[in-house]
């Protein structure tokens, strides 16, 4: 803990901070100061000190830590909840284990490297090293059916920090996409745990990942892939992007059943696949119609060729002209 103080005090400070003002705040020695501004320049932080005056954080690595996220989250409740693997099997998975274990509310798993990320409908979600992986369990003690519109808001959250972190807001493609320039930057999987007595939902495990730096890809995928290097010219630091998803998570469950309206409205005025024609996929079922808008549970509402409307809760929304559809 005493490196994620230090570092938090360091990562906010405006003016050079004194070991002393160190020692006073955290109530440890100069001794362990020392020992601890050491071991952050060895895990390769670059911290500056000016007798007489202190240290200054000049830079911190390129990389997914424990402590730097933690060190953004300075007072957040969800702040120590918070832990980063150097890779993973899935984040979904990983928190899916924990929640079982009775994991409390708010914990997250991160990491830079997934080596089975999965999608949707049993899918593979492609996970290079430079992305930035991540899972938090929510614990909403509701029905199931009461959170029909939880994909939704998390696109909401997912847009909501990559704006925080690099001034651009995605387009949302229904129900779990986040876009860039008509190609994918972000996708969303959210999965549940059901409590076998109540048929309450016990859990909720909301997973995104973010495409973050310019990477090789195979060419099937690199042809819909955006990243947020490619699209704003700037690697983005992916430790403030995490904690900026922590915060806009937390804010989501506050937020989950008093301020749904709102969420959707936001969602709704970011959708790019509503007023477009689409292609629907439902198992072996495929169907053609116009994307009208959405319900008050986020499904879409969609207007068939025949004059007939539906609204569409699941299956696989394609839009024309984007992801190869044409």
């Amino acid at each position: 803990m005493l490196k994620e103080e230090v570092l938090s005090m360091l990562l906010n400070a405006q003016e050079p901070v004194s070991g002393e003002g160190i020692c006073k705040t955290l109530g440890v020695t100069r001794a362990a100061v020392w020992k601890t501004i050491d071991q952050l320049r060895q895990e390769g932080y670059g911290i500056d000190a000016a007798p007489k005056r202190g240290y200054t954080l000049a830079s911190v690595p390129d990389r997914l830590d424990t402590a730097l996220v933690r060190a953004h989250l300075s007072g957040h409740p969800w702040q120590t909840l918070v832990t980063v693997v150097p890779s993973v099997d899935s984040t979904n998975n990983a928190c899916k284990r924990l929640a079982t274990e009775g994991a409390p509310d708010g914990t997250a798993i991160l990491t830079g490297c997934q080596t089975a990320g999965r999608g949707r409908r049993g899918r593979t979600f492609v996970s290079p090293p430079g992305g930035l992986y991540f899972s938090v369990i929510l614990r909403p003690h509701a029905k199931p059916e009461a959170l029909m519109h939880l994909t939704a808001m998390a696109a909401v959250a997912a847009a909501r920090a990559v704006l925080a972190v690099s001034g651009v807001y995605p387009d949302i493609k229904w129900t779990n996409d986040l876009v860039l320039g008509g190609k994918k930057l972000c996708g969303i999987l959210t999965e549940i745990g059901i409590e076998a007595e109540s048929r309450e939902v016990d859990y909720a495990v909301v997973g995104i990942g973010i495409n973050c730096a310019r990477v090789d890809l195979p060419p099937e995928v690199s042809a819909m892939s955006a990243s947020l290097e490619a699209f704003t010219g700037q690697k983005p630091d992916r430790a403030r992007l995490a904690a900026a998803l922590v915060r806009s998570l937390c804010e989501l469950e506050q937020a989950l059943f008093t301020e749904k309206d709102a969420w959707l409205r936001e969602f709704a005025a970011h959708c790019i696949t509503i007023g477009q024609d689409v292609k629907l996929v439902r198992g072996d079922d495929v169907t053609y119609a116009h994307a009208d808008g959405i319900d008050e549970e986020a499904a879409l509402l969609v207007t068939y060729p025949d004059g007939t409307k539906a609204a569409v809760a699941s299956g696989e929304v394609s839009v024309r002209g984007m992801y190869g559809y044409a």
